[in-house]
């Protein structure tokens, strides 16, 4: 046994990949949730304040399947961006049964301060790797996420 009285980790477990993924994935979701959470906010608001910054106003139904986030959820996130000012929404001039998701001066400066969490999260997830095995680790998970991505995501699975 362990110093901790845990048995040690089976070699042939320690090389599965999948098993390797789901580990550094539970770390990287740990890390990138406390820096949030300790701003007050949740991947969730990242994700919505980015998809206006980078693709203009939208729906909520069309920031779902943008972010992935389910559209039940996506009231209560949009909700709390609101809260903070960081949104805005306003009639749709097309179809007035809908709102018009902006992002506005607020939200931008709250998007600046979540991308620099963001990026201490990943700086101290990626820290054992060289500058370029962090590139070519990012382009394999790439490689292997767009392999594996349904041809027509649902929400919650973009």
């Amino acid at each position: 046994m362990s110093p901790n009285h845990e048995p040690a980790t089976p070699a042939r477990l320690r090389g599965i990949p999948s098993r390797l993924l789901a580990g550094a994935s539970l770390v990287a979701d740990r890390l990138v949730g406390d820096r949030l959470a300790a701003e007050g906010a949740h991947k969730w608001h990242f994700a919505v304040l980015v998809a206006l910054a980078e693709a203009g106003a939208a729906s909520q139904a069309e920031l779902s399947r943008r972010t992935g986030i389910y559209r039940s959820d996506m009231v209560a996130v949009l909700n709390e961006l609101a809260d903070a000012h960081c949104i805005r929404r306003d009639p749709d001039p097309a179809d007035r049964r809908r709102n018009v998701i902006t992002l506005t001066p607020a939200g931008r400066r709250r998007l600046e301060r979540l991308d620099t969490l963001i990026t201490e999260a990943q700086r101290e997830l990626l820290a054992p790797l060289t500058a370029d095995e962090q590139v070519q680790f990012t382009r394999l998970l790439t490689v292997l996420t767009d392999h594996h991505r349904p041809a027509h995501p649902g929400p919650g699975e973009a």
